[in-house]
This record gives C-alpha cells, structure tokens and sequence, in this order.
C-alpha cells in the first residue's frame, strides 16, 4: 500500500512538473483546451493539463524584418532594384496566431508586394527625392492591412535603391553639366558685377575736378614703390586743357 501510494505521489509531482509552463515577460501564451482557444495567458507559471490543453508562446517584442531586394518598374518605366526594413510588433496574440498561419512570413510577403505596388506610382526623380513619404504610404497600407492579425506596424525604412548602370552615367553627365551651367552662370554675374562698379568708378572720377588727377598720381606711387618697375609719367586732361587756356590767353 504504502509503494502504491510512493508511486501515486511520484506520478503526480512528474505531472504537475510537466503541466506547468513559463512566459516570460516578453511574451503571451495563447492557450487552446480541446483545441478552442479559451485563454490569453500573461507573464509568469502557468498550468497547462497535457494532452486536453496546448499553449503557444508569442513574442510580442519589436521586430525588424529585412525586406530582400525587390525588382521594380517606377512610373516613367525606369527598372530599379530597392529593398527596405520594416519594424512591427505582435499587438494581439490570439489573432496572430489563429487569424493568420504564419504572421512573420505574410508580414514580410505583404510588405514586399506593397513596396513594388508604391514604387510602380511615382516617377524615379520622387522616389529619389521623397523616399521618407513613401516609406511612411508603404507602413499606413502595411499596418492598415496586417490589423486584423492583430500586427501593428510601427515603422518602414526604405534602405538602398539601386539605378541601372547606364541610367547612373547619365546621371552623373547631367549634374557636370548643370554643374558647369551654374559656374558660367556665376562667372557672368561677376563681370557684370566689376563692369558696373567700374562704370560707377568712372562717373565718380568725372564728377569730381582733380580726381583723376589724384588717382594717377596714387597709381604712380604704387608703381615706385618697386625700384624693379619703370615709371611711366601721363599727363592727365585737365593739365593739358589748363596749358591749352594759358596759351589761348596769352597769344590774346
């Protein structure tokens, strides 16, 4: 009686042992009883009765899927090859796993689909050039449509895109082009720029009587300044106007 009763107690401390289940905080356990779900089980111990119940352990962590590179047609029929990240989190566990047979895969398939489909609906030079707003139309359809499985996107990164290799020569010609257009562009506005100031320069020395006059003889200074250099003296037009009235009025 007593070994009976050995047995008895041996049995039932090796079924409690094995009846019992751990979730860890990250996790929830989704708990069937004859195969119908009854229970969303939190954090902690937990008694399973084997064979009449079953749990399944969701991770309900942030989780990063990388989205493979995809081939691609833009609207202005360009072919690219881009690929992207997507960030989700599992909000309802129950529904990621009876709703859906595998949320991981059909998250990723759905994300891939839905990133051709955005690319296919603008041109190469918006795609280039707002790829923030369209990764964030990619993660509203995603996480819109991943919601009945209880899925909440939190965010989509688009990573690379990768242009044919004619179309980034072509590229590359244009903006030396564009380049060399505003450097001309530039160029010019600067001589116009010095003609202008020297057009006022000239109206201020023509203005102003003995000016000129002084800035010949500042211009000299400078040249003498060097005993390298050769002098070269002018005579400016008022001197010569100045002995031109002295004889006139002398012969008078």
């Amino acid at each position: 009686m007593e070994i009976v009763f050995i047995y008895l107690a041996v049995g039932l401390v090796v079924l409690i042992l094995a009846s019992i289940r751990e979730v860890k905080q990250y996790e929830r356990g989704v708990k069937f009883t004859l195969g119908k779900f009854t229970e969303l089980m939190q954090p902690g111990w937990r008694i399973i009765i084997p064979v009449f119940q079953r749990m399944v352990k969701v991770d309900i962590r942030v989780k990063a899927v990388d989205v493979p590179d995809q081939e691609a047609i833009t609207e202005d029929n360009i072919s690219i090859r881009i690929n992207a990240v997507i960030y989700y989190k599992v909000s309802d566990a129950a529904r990621a796993i009876i709703d859906v047979e595998n949320f991981y895969y059909a998250t990723s398939q759905l994300a891939q689909t839905t990133m051709r489909n955005a690319v296919g609906e603008v041109s190469l030079d918006m795609l280039l050039k707002n790829r923030d707003d369209i990764a964030k139309n990619i993660k509203e359809i995603v996480d819109k449509a991943t919601d009945p499985w209880g899925i909440a996107v939190e965010s989509v990164e688009l990573k690379d895109i990768v242009l044919p290799q004619d179309l980034k020569r072509t590229m590359a010609k244009e903006a030396e082009a564009e380049r060399e257009r505003r450097a001309v562009i530039i160029k010019a506005e600067g001589e116009v720029s010095a003609s202008n100031n020297l057009a006022k320069a000239a109206a201020t020395l023509a203005a102003s009587p003995g000016a000129l006059h002084l800035r010949t003889l500042q211009s000299v200074n400078d040249l003498s300044s060097d005993q390298s250099n050769t002098t070269i003296w002018m005579m400016p037009v008022e001197v010569l106007r100045a002995v031109e009235a002295v004889t006139e009025h002398l012969k008078k």
